[in-house]
């Protein structure tokens, strides 16, 4: 297996405090990440030690299988980054801006910058300085200095930050489009609802802790519609429902059916648990929340 990202005990303590603790992360290439946690969680700690920028004080990491240590030269030609807030020169224009980096990257061709203005929306403002930019077009021109090179992996900390509700789609179609082509994305965001979009794994981390991987099949258990059904005799509409050959199952406090059938006609349900002589005291279609169970498993909602 090829992994974009290896990361084995990774770890970073400053003092008493433990900022990471002994994370091990898997990254498959191709795959879109989504690294999520409170604010403090160590989010952005971990993705520094991922780039580079800060050295663990334990454990190891693997970008695009290369060993990351001191003397190396790194994957960073194959990189692009995003960390926060994103860093420009306010006084040379966005077309400036993005040439220094074209020329930073040993990019011979100046339509790179056309090329990527054009990916971001952007090339309206290519005489624009830098300075003058609202912060969703600073944030387009981050990301542009970010693909200008065609990385094939992306590191990304709050992508969607100060972009219109439009902005925030358009990136996310973007992102979507380079994973088809094999790009490999690592993403960190507050809009869980994106992430749930995008996200073809996501990790949980809390207190510098990774307590939750959601992998593709758990995530789709996320995604798909159920019918619940709440009664006062559990016992007795788990019977009737599971003698009709409906998939029923019992979780905390409540009966949920995921057969199509069941979704499409939720009325036969109610009518079949009326007529057995115990009536629902609630039924709906709902679809599972990841931000509901985000929220529940770091204690953020009580």
């Amino acid at each position: 297996m090829n992994y974009a990202i290896e990361t084995s005990d990774l770890s970073k303590q400053y003092g008493d405090v433990h900022a990471v603790n002994h994370v091990s992360l898997q990254v498959k290439q191709g795959e879109i990440f989504g690294f999520l946690g409170l604010n403090g969680a160590g989010k952005t700690t971990t993705i520094r030690m991922l780039l580079g920028m800060i050295r663990p004080s334990e454990g190891n990491v693997k970008v695009l299988g290369q060993a990351l240590g001191p003397g190396g030269r790194g994957p960073w030609a194959q990189v692009g980054h995003l960390v926060e807030s994103p860093s420009a020169y306010p006084e040379l224009t966005v077309r400036e801006n993005l040439d220094i980096a074209r020329r930073l990257y040993g990019l011979k061709n100046p339509k790179a910058v056309d090329d990527v203005m054009e990916k971001l929306s952007i090339a309206s403002y290519s005489k624009r300085k830098a300075g003058t930019l609202s912060m969703g077009n600073l944030q387009r021109l981050g990301l542009a200095r970010t693909m200008i090179h065609n990385p094939s992996l992306l590191i990304l900390d709050e992508p969607a930050n100060g972009l219109d509700p439009a902005g925030v789609v358009e990136i996310r179609e973007l992102l979507a489009d380079l994973a088809k082509n094999g790009v490999t994305v690592f993403m960190s965001s507050h809009i869980l609802t994106e992430v749930d979009r995008l996200a073809t794994r996501i990790g949980i981390i809390h207190k510098g802790r990774i307590i939750e991987d959601l992998d593709a099949s758990k995530l789709e258990q996320f995604r798909a519609r159920r019918l619940e059904i709440r009664v006062r005799d559990f016992a007795k509409a788990h019977t009737i429902l599971t003698k009709e050959h409906y998939s029923a199952t019992i979780h905390e406090g409540s009966i949920f059916i995921t057969d199509a059938h069941a979704l499409e006609a939720p009325d036969e349900i109610a009518c079949l648990l009326v007529n057995a002589g115990t009536p629902p005291t609630h039924l709906a279609v709902e679809q599972q929340n990841l931000e509901e169970h985000f929220m529940q498993l770091t204690g953020s909602k009580k």
